[in-house]
């Protein structure tokens, strides 16, 4: 008796498993579709967020969080200036990942064994950790988080990205995204803040509590901070052209 041939059998077999794992790629992995919804809107809440107030709740705290989302448009730009020069200076010229950052941040690691271990997270980064991930250091989180970036930023506009991520970071306890960071320690809105005070909300991004615990550590960050804002480019024309662009799409 002759055998079938196996080749069309395995063709069959080739495209379900091809389409079971561009599935789990695209709609499990990278969250696709959710990522197209940042377009249009702010997201309701952020894994961080919800593992903050978790946290809090556990502890018999009030779980309470103070987070107003703002359009990139009220916002003072001396803010998104701070930001980028304290997280991300080449998030413009990047595509989700800053690989000469990665490349130093290696450097530096292998040079300093026994000193704290630096990152090159992106701002695009950040944002995805935030938003769907976790804190863990697994290579699989990182390599989710590396996929979710790139995706992002194929897929959104870059004053999307900082939109989102402005409005989405913790700022203090109970204190979430840059408007309600204005409104509670100058008593002002995002759109109004002084270089100063963007400074003073940028050093605080990297550890909020730890920065509010040490007011030395903070306030010299700070300073670094304006000293580099001084320097850096107007990011405005940089936010309209991409506007312009993308209307234009």
């Amino acid at each position: 008796m002759s055998r079938r041939p196996a080749g069309p059998r395995r063709a069959r077999l080739v495209v379900p498993l091809a389409g079971v794992l561009l599935f789990l790629l695209f709609g499990v992995v990278v969250p696709v579709p959710r990522i197209l919804a940042l377009r249009f809107a702010a997201p309701s809440t952020t894994a961080f967020l919800e593992a903050r107030r978790d946290r809090l709740a556990a502890s018999g705290k009030k779980a309470r969080i103070d987070r107003r989302p703002v359009p990139i448009e009220k916002v003072s730009p001396h803010l998104v200036t701070a930001v980028l020069v304290a997280e991300d200076a080449r998030f413009f010229s990047h595509h989700g990942i800053d690989w000469e950052a990665v490349k130093a941040a290696r450097a530096r690691n292998r040079r300093y064994p026994k000193r704290r271990p630096v990152g090159a997270s992106t701002i695009t980064q950040q944002l995805a950790k935030n938003l769907w991930l976790s804190s863990d250091r697994s290579w699989f989180r990182k390599g989710r988080e590396a996929a979710i970036a790139l995706t992002m930023d194929f897929l959104l506009p870059k004053r999307t990205i900082l939109e989102h991520y402005l409005s989405g970071i913790e700022w203090g306890e109970h204190v979430w995204g840059c408007e309600a960071a204005a409104r509670t320690y100058f008593g002002r809105s995002a759109a109004s803040l002084t270089r100063a005070q963007a400074a003073w909300l940028a050093a605080m991004i990297p550890g909020p509590r730890v920065f509010l615990a040490n007011p030395g550590r903070h306030e010299r960050r700070a300073a670094r901070i304006l000293s580099r804002m001084a320097k850096a480019a107007d990011v405005r024309p940089l936010l309209l052209e991409e506007a312009e662009e993308d209307d234009a799409r």
